[in-house]
């Protein structure tokens, strides 16, 4: 199983503490492959309206560092086994007495 990835820390910095997390998921999907018998997965940018192909989601970076639009990611098993990481924007869902 993979522990989910805490990016901790406050707004400050925000770029610097999503490309960490990115690179962290990255990285763990990888080491997840390689123990799994599995192909690297490769990143897919999200597009409005493209169509996926998802049998099981393997891992998702949280949203709850941030109370902006943030960059996310999915990792997912397609209907062939393939694991692929699809990259989108997210609202977070750190907000605290914003509304």
């Amino acid at each position: 199983d993979i522990a989910p990835f805490n990016a901790g820390g406050d707004c400050g910095g925000a770029d610097r503490v999503y490309g960490r997390m990115i690179q962290a998921n990255e990285q763990a999907m990888q080491e997840y492959a390689a123990a799994n018998g599995k192909n690297p997965p490769e990143v897919i940018h999200y597009r409005y309206g493209m169509k996926l192909d998802i049998a099981r989601v393997v891992a998702t970076t949280p949203t709850d560092s941030s109370c902006g639009v943030m960059p996310a990611q999915m990792t997912y098993e397609d209907s062939n086994g393939d694991l692929n990481i699809l990259e989108y924007r997210a609202a977070g869902t750190g907000c605290r007495n914003q509304n």
